[in-house]
């Protein structure tokens, strides 16, 4: 089958179309940060820097919601891991969270996700900033119990 250039136009409106359309689902459009609750008793200043920098984004009520949170279907994405990471642990509605939890995650490698890192370079942690990460939430966890 010979593809002409009139089909080919015809498959480009069909995508646009289809990319317009899927912007009109009410999925991921309530982006919102909920205030503060309560706040860890932060082990250092520099602990709350580096979860700051590697970690509020999903795990907090401080996420910052880039362009592209509003363009489906990275939109939805996005929003769900901001509600499952909120859901499982949020610096700012803290509840006790174990230490070992933080190694598992972070020292395994599956914190901060693959496509978080590959969209926030600064979320890119050398091993030293790894350590230094889960000894201070460690330390951060079980001082605010």
């Amino acid at each position: 089958m010979k593809i002409t250039v009139k089909m080919a136009l015809r498959g480009v409106f069909v995508a646009l179309g289809c990319f317009v359309l899927i912007q009109l689902i009410p999925y991921g459009h309530n982006r919102v940060n909920p205030p503060v609750v309560k706040e860890p008793v932060w082990d250092s200043p520099s602990t709350r820097d580096l979860a700051k920098r590697v970690c509020f984004n999903c795990h907090s009520n401080e996420t910052t919601w880039p362009w592209y949170s509003r363009v489906a279907p990275v939109s939805w994405l996005i929003y769900n891991d901001v509600q499952e990471g909120r859901s499982k642990m949020n610096f700012s509605d803290w509840r006790d969270v174990s230490g070992e939890q933080f190694k598992h995650e972070i020292g395994g490698g599956s914190m901060p996700p693959v496509q978080y890192r590959l969209a926030h370079p600064e979320a890119k942690l050398t091993s030293a900033e790894k350590e230094k990460l889960i000894e201070g939430l460690s330390k951060t966890a079980a001082a605010s119990r």
